[in-house]
């Protein structure tokens, strides 16, 4: 693993830390001694072809999946020994955007947003209820789709509306599961455009997982490449651009 570290990353709070994290699905192994922090505030893109264990990753980080080894610290906690009660109380804390929206069909955009809410922020009053969706949903610029169904959607607004529902509760971190993927290129700007202003006006810190150059070169502050399951090169985007490394090169020439 060839490692750029930055003053920046010595001396700020990481929000999340992985050491040594490994995960196999049979005799496949995925994730082999992975290691990566978060830092507060900032947007660190995982970069790295199909099949590389990135979203694998994620779902490690907040224990959609068990890690067969390593250790993985959230805001300061071991998720591995964390309770159900005390693991649900973290994940209030941490959004994440699915790559199919995950949006519930049989409800509208307003019954979405207000899923979460209810379920999270119990003590707000159905005005502060509607007041917080419609001001994720202007965040988004989709006020007005706000008794539509998914179905009268457009590919690009469900993300949008999935990143509303997913702001919605006011994560500090966010986590982003390949959120341009199958979008044309001006959505793909636009969402993009988005994570940036989610990060400004939220403060969140971000892992986005992706394949496509175009979101790493909008949103990153920071790259991180996986390649065969383990961590390639760490560094910011005019490193990995300017390197000579003919497998970065692949990607960003």
């Amino acid at each position: 693993m060839n490692t750029i570290q930055t003053d920046t990353e010595v001396t700020a709070k990481h929000v999340i830390e992985i050491n040594n994290l490994k995960k196999s699905f049979g005799t496949q192994l995925v994730l082999k001694d992975v290691s990566l922090k978060l830092i507060n505030g900032e947007n660190l893109v995982v970069l790295g072809k199909s099949g590389t264990g990135k979203s694998v990753l994620i779902k490690c980080i907040v224990r959609l999946l068990n890690p067969d080894g390593g250790t993985i610290q959230v805001l300061g906690e071991n998720i591995s020994t964390l309770n159900s009660d005390r693991l649900g109380e973290l994940r209030q804390k941490i959004g994440f955007l699915f790559q199919s929206g995950a949006l519930y069909d049989s409800m509208t955009v307003k019954e979405n947003l207000e899923f979460p809410l209810r379920r999270i922020r119990k003590n707000l009053t159905e005005k502060e209820i509607s007041e917080k969706i419609i001001e994720v949903l202007e965040n988004v610029g989709l006020a007005d789709a706000l008794n539509k169904m998914p179905s009268q959607l457009s590919g690009g607004m469900r993300k949008r509306i999935s990143l509303a529902r997913t702001i919605v509760i006011d994560p500090m971190i966010m986590l982003y599961d390949e959120p341009t993927t199958g979008l044309d290129p001006v959505t793909s700007d636009e969402i993009s455009g988005l994570i940036n202003d989610i990060q400004k006006r939220y403060k969140t810190s971000s892992i986005i997982i992706t394949h496509d150059i175009e979101c790493a070169r909008n949103t990153a502050n920071r790259i991180i490449m996986l390649k065969d399951g383990e961590v390639y090169l760490v560094g910011s985007l005019e490193e990995f651009e300017q390197s000579s490394d003919p497998i970065i090169q692949s990607f960003f020439k």
